[in-house]
């Protein structure tokens, strides 16, 4: 199912028994951080979402944890399990490689793709502008969490950032943490390789003195969800959201700036950015589980500040793995592996581990097919859009699990030669990548742990993997319930 707002998602989580509804007072500065660290670190069914409904200094209840688990995310995608999205978005890839010998398919696939395709639809009222405040909009109302002793302020950390591209007038939704400054001034922490970064490089070339911003929180979980997407510059995540929906995202005009925003947020702020100014930023208790360090980023100026009449500010606390970002990145895992695949058709499978904090750590396993295949991939990989900030690429053969890591370890341990089965390259990394002594850039570890094949120069004769016959499997399988094992 699609939900139509943040609170139809909690609502259901409520009903399944997948929220807390915490009632005592707690502190917006360390203390929810604190509470959802040990609650995000459980297993099973005691970790859920909280809904903090008495936050010190504030109205306002904070939703935290929401995304933090394979099935809170799967269920907020309006599926039951992530793979789902894949599946239907491979059907949609056969429609190019159809023909007149199979054009019956056609009809069969029409369904899938109008139900996939939905553009926004545009509305002149809507429940994120009940409350409107442009005369002197204050963000002190908004329970804006500081979440590790060493930030440098309080983070909205959910943020979805609205801009457009100053060329084309395309709209680019990305998530970039906004840390506080003020009552009407944040930081807009634009990487130099993300989009919104690109449309305020570009209003700055082209004579701009500022661009237009809009932020929502607190939105259904596709809409969120869509904003933390690797989706091209110019692609519309509020179609891919729609594809995600199956069903329109509903639009509103914003009050100050010509920018649309999605209709049923909780909250909305309006501003802008100048080109010519930066202030420090940071430092931030990040993803990785260290402290990102302080910086220079542009400046966010808020014009007018829309909400619902009863807000829910939407929050998440990031640092040591397993956090609920984990999942997030899961979740373009899974969904984007079929469009991988569609670029590398060797690719079988493919596992971003939590500890490798998404950017650090790829495993892949391959149909193997020529000498130096393995390699063939990493490179790939590593020129294709986010994936050129990964670290360490790891190839395994494809009846290898990359998602068992015990698996994966085995193979590794065993099968390299430190000599010829590492690669090690130079190109871009993580602004985030503390380890690298050149800042945004350094080395990178390929690590083939494919069975090497006699043209790859390996002079020894390989051995094979020790197996049960399929005969004597067979006979224990029919056997299994008289032994009395189980």
């Amino acid at each position: 199912m699609a939900y139509k707002d943040l609170r139809e998602f909690i609502a259901d989580l409520e009903q399944r028994g997948l929220l807390k509804r915490i009632r005592a007072e707690v502190d917006p500065e360390l203390e929810i951080t604190e509470i959802t660290d040990r609650i995000s670190k459980r297993k099973g069914k005691e970790n859920v979402a909280l809904l903090f409904e008495n936050v010190k200094g504030s109205r306002m209840p904070v939703l935290m944890n929401a995304f933090g688990s394979y099935e809170r995310m799967a269920l907020g995608l309006g599926v039951e399990k992530l793979d789902d999205i894949a599946d239907e978005l491979r059907e949609m890839l056969k429609l190019p490689y159809l023909s007149l010998q199979n054009k019956m398919n056609v009809v069969t696939l029409i369904p899938t793709i109008k139900k996939a395709i939905n553009f926004p639809k545009y509305v002149k009222n809507a429940p994120c502008q009940e409350v409107v405040e442009t005369e002197n909009p204050s963000l002190d109302e908004i329970p804006i969490l500081k979440c590790w002793p060493h930030d440098g302020g309080p983070f909205v950390t959910l943020p979805l950032v609205f801009t457009k591209n100053p060329k084309t007038g395309k709209r680019n939704v990305g998530m970039y943490r906004l840390q506080k400054y003020d009552s009407k001034t944040t930081g807009m922490h634009w990487h130099i390789h993300k989009n919104g970064a690109e449309n305020f490089r570009d209003t700055k070339a082209l004579g701009g003195e500022k661009i237009e911003c809009a932020v929502a929180i607190g939105t259904d979980p596709a809409v969120t969800y869509a904003a933390t997407a690797p989706l091209p510059r110019d692609v519309d995540e509020m179609v891919f959201a729609g594809f995600l929906r199956h069903k329109p995202v509903e639009m509103v005009k914003c009050k100050t700036v010509d920018i649309e925003v999605p209709a049923h947020a909780e909250i909305i702020l309006e501003g802008y950015v100048r080109t010519d100014e930066l202030r420090r930023e940071g430092p931030f208790g990040d993803h990785t589980g260290y402290y990102s360090l302080a910086d220079d980023y542009p400046v966010f100026h808020i014009t007018a500040i829309t909400h619902r009449r009863d807000a829910i500010y939407f929050a998440t606390v990031v640092g040591r793995p397993p956090m609920e970002d984990c999942y997030l990145a899961k979740a373009t895992e899974r969904i984007f592996l079929p469009l991988l695949q569609q670029m590398l058709p060797e690719i079988v499978d493919i596992n971003m581990p939590l500890e490798g904090v998404f950017h650090d750590c790829v495993i892949v396993s391959i149909k193997k097919q020529f000498p130096m295949h393995a390699r063939k991939v990493m490179h790939a990989l590593w020129g294709m859009g986010q994936m050129m900030n990964v670290k360490m690429i790891v190839v395994v053969d494809a009846h290898v699990d990359v998602q068992d890591l015990a698996q994966v370890a085995w193979r590794v341990f065993n099968n390299i030669d430190a000599e010829h089965d590492l690669e090690i390259v130079h190109g871009p990394l993580d602004v985030l990548d503390h380890s690298s002594p050149m800042a945004k850039w350094g080395a990178k570890l390929g690590i083939d742990a494919t069975k090497t094949w006699p043209e790859e120069g390996h002079a020894r004769e390989w051995p094979d993997e020790i197996e049960m016959s399929a005969e004597i499997r067979q006979r224990v399988d029919a056997k299994w319930k008289e032994l009395g094992i189980d």
